[in-house]
């Protein structure tokens, strides 16, 4: 990865892994994730069950990596239209990010690693090329619907600048898709109203989204 585009990451991705590490500080397992839609509440008064807890935990890394995708755009020439959809995932996805590991601190629950966390990790810029690596366990949450693998994120990565387009949007549109289908989960089994409200919003904002790709890949 180029150091330019590390060093954005590194900054970009601050005030979320800060939140993060600060999360964590104060992560406690009380036992009860194991019973299905259990309805618990939170010191705050928040009512959830285990679906809220497991969508938040799942869509923060799936989020992230959508975010360092956006990241891995910065520095390429990209059309208008392209361009608007990168700023969009990132100005829609980071705060979402930052809101559910509120709503699991609020809950006591573990706040999940990200692929972002390496950027203020304390690692050396030079050890951070290939971020996915070649074994896709060390993704976090390598295996939820729509994530990419490593090899696939160093394709992307390594991608000239007249493929890079094509294949954001390709696998972006797979990404969104993944993130589409826990929403609708959380949806369906979800307690709390604020998660419940915010899957909504995924499924008609990235929905929206794969429908502006796809007519960008069309058009190519």
């Amino acid at each position: 990865m180029h150091r330019t585009t590390l060093r954005r990451l590194a900054c970009a991705t601050g005030a979320i892994t800060l939140a993060l590490a600060l999360a964590a500080c104060g992560d406690g397992d009380d036992g009860r994730e194991g019973r299905p839609a259990a309805v618990e509440t939170a010191r705050n008064g928040n009512v959830f069950n285990s679906a809220d807890v497991a969508f938040a935990t799942a869509m923060i890394p799936h989020h992230a990596q959508a975010l360092q995708m956006a990241l891995l755009a910065q520095d390429r020439p990209l059309s208008p239209e392209v361009r608007a959809l990168v700023d969009q995932i990132q100005a829609a996805q980071t705060p979402e990010v930052e809101t559910m590991t509120t709503w699991l601190t609020d809950w006591d629950k573990k706040v999940p690693a990200t692929s972002l966390d390496h950027a203020n990790a304390g690692h050396d810029l030079d050890d951070m090329e290939g971020m996915g690596g070649a074994d896709d366990s060390d993704v976090p949450g390598h295996d939820m619907p729509g994530m990419m693998s490593g090899d696939q994120l160093d394709e992307l990565e390594e991608s000239s600048d007249a493929d890079f387009p094509r294949l954001w949007m390709e696998m972006m549109i797979e990404h969104h898709e993944g993130a589409i289908t826990m929403a609708r989960t959380e949806q369906a089994d979800g307690r709390f109203a604020d998660a419940i409200a915010l899957a909504k919003a995924i499924v008609e904002g990235q929905s929206a989204e794969i429908t502006t790709m796809e007519k960008l890949l069309d058009q190519q």
